[in-house]
């Protein structure tokens, strides 16, 4: 046994580690990549004046009226870029917005019928993939489930490190 051997860790542990750097790499590929297929999706339509963040973030709101804080604190974006966000969609007219009576500091948004026809052509996409992926048999129910399924114990996982641990 040399000293590298009591270094490393045992193989079963480095297929692991292996397999968790390669799943990391996976999800943050595949984020860029549903950017891009939204933003193909834009250029094909012809909307050229809002992003592919700006577009997944009107579809996110959905039908909600929510603030900044709501949707940073549900995890979908990080503060400063969800402000940005907002306000360039308010200034383009795919938002109204409204000051809070309780709270005058906070603003509540919700998308106006331009930004709901943005939700509607996400939307669209999503479930022209969701048919695709099924319908050629790529992925199954019982597929997409175990996916989401590990997705939420990683997160919970890591919700636990970030709360909990530090």
């Amino acid at each position: 046994m040399t000293l590298h051997d009591t270094l490393s860790p045992p193989k079963a542990e480095q297929g692991f580690m292996t397999g968790y750097l390669d799943a990391l790499a996976l999800v943050e590929r595949l984020h860029r990549l549903l950017l891009d297929v939204i933003k193909d999706e834009f250029e094909r339509v012809g909307v050229l004046e809002i992003n592919a963040v700006q577009a997944l973030l009107l579809f996110n709101i959905g039908d909600n009226e929510v603030t900044a804080g709501e949707l940073k604190s549900r995890g979908y974006y990080q503060g400063s870029n969800v402000s940005y966000n907002l306000k360039k969609l308010v200034e383009m007219g795919y938002m109204h917005h409204q000051r809070c009576e309780i709270d005058r500091r906070s603003v509540r948004v919700r998308l106006t019928q331009k930004g709901r026809d943005i939700r509607d052509i996400v939307a669209g996409l999503f479930e022209r993939h969701a048919e695709g992926l099924q319908g050629r048999g790529v992925l199954g129910a019982d597929g997409i489930d175990q996916i989401a399924i590990s997705l939420r114990r990683v997160e919970r996982y890591w919700t636990d490190q970030i709360r909990y641990i530090y």
